[in-house]
């Protein structure tokens, strides 16, 4: 079984299938669905995620796969819904399963409370504009053009700027930063002889208020650089803890605020990040230019 649809198993445990039905990405039910079951850390799961699923035929398929997952894991399906259809809704809950249905769930007190009946479509959702859309585009071009030190001369036009050593999670956090908050991040490595001199490399003074700095345990930094230059130097835990000793030291001279990230997945990275910061999310406000932040 692919690592990837698992979820909290254990050796030997039983996986109970959980379905994400969606018709259209699916985004939404997995996120929230994968939050709601991180909530039952001793429970083994197996999941699935079912798109598209916006036609009868397509409903009726989602209720049979569901129905046979109940059947080969002797085990009641959790499915996890955001259908908008009242009509896909009935015929993949109809499959003997536990049916959360996320729409249902918040339109009907959201319509009451507003006295107004909602007007669902498929896609409204995750429905973005051509402007928010078109920012988290050049916001992710930034942040490939900026990775690992370059785009040098365009810093000034970055939000935030991530510092930190080798392999501590800079560049992902860059991309998930631009694609899901529309924010311009650039990245820098810190090499040995900044470590050495602890001092900041001369690109990045001009920009101290935008610095952001990552840290992670020796021993995860270690097995992150073993995983690609095995035996080397440059992964042995001594060159490890050498190198975030200093890393951390050059933070608390520098007066730059930074985070440990051991631990963490990239969207808890970005989050706390936006939160340290004072970032806020594209769609959150006005369109504003980059570059704006400045930390108190």
């Amino acid at each position: 079984m692919d690592a990837a649809r698992r979820l909290c198993c254990s050796e030997g445990m039983a996986r109970r299938p959980v379905f994400f039905v969606s018709d259209s990405t699916g985004i939404t039910a997995e996120t929230v669905g994968r939050s709601l079951l991180t909530q039952f850390p001793g429970i083994a799961f197996e999941l699935h995620t079912l798109r598209y699923v916006n036609t009868e035929q397509r409903a009726r398929e989602a209720a049979a796969a569901i129905g046979a997952a109940r059947e080969a894991a002797g085990l009641r399906p959790l499915v996890f819904s955001t259908l908008v259809e009242p009509v896909l809704r009935r015929q993949v809950a109809a499959a003997d399963c536990l049916f959360l249905d996320f729409m249902s769930s918040f339109l009907e007190p959201l319509a009451r409370e507003l006295g107004t009946p909602p007007q669902p479509a498929v896609g409204h959702t995750h429905g973005v504009t051509a402007e928010v859309y078109e920012r988290r585009m050049e916001a992710v071009n930034f942040a490939l053009q900026s990775d690992d030190g370059a785009g040098i001369p365009h810093y000034g036009e970055a939000d935030v700027i991530l510092v930190g050593v080798s392999r501590s999670g800079k560049t992902p956090t860059c991309l998930y930063l631009a694609l899901h908050y529309g924010v311009f991040a650039a990245n820098y490595p810190l090499v040995e002889e900044d470590l050495e001199r602890l001092a900041l490399p001369p690109p990045l003074v001009p920009h101290r208020r935008r610095l952001f700095g990552l840290t992670l345990s020796a021993e995860r930094l270690h097995r992150l650089r073993e995983a690609r230059q095995p035996g080397s130097r440059y992964a042995s835990l001594r060159q490890c803890r050498y190198e975030l000793q200093q890393a951390e030291a050059l933070y608390r001279s520098a007066g730059i605020d930074h985070l440990d990230v051991t631990g963490m997945s990239v969207e808890e990275i970005a989050t706390r990040i936006m939160a340290r910061t004072g970032l806020e999310p594209l769609p959150a406000g006005p369109a504003r230019g980059p570059g704006t932040w400045s930390p108190g």
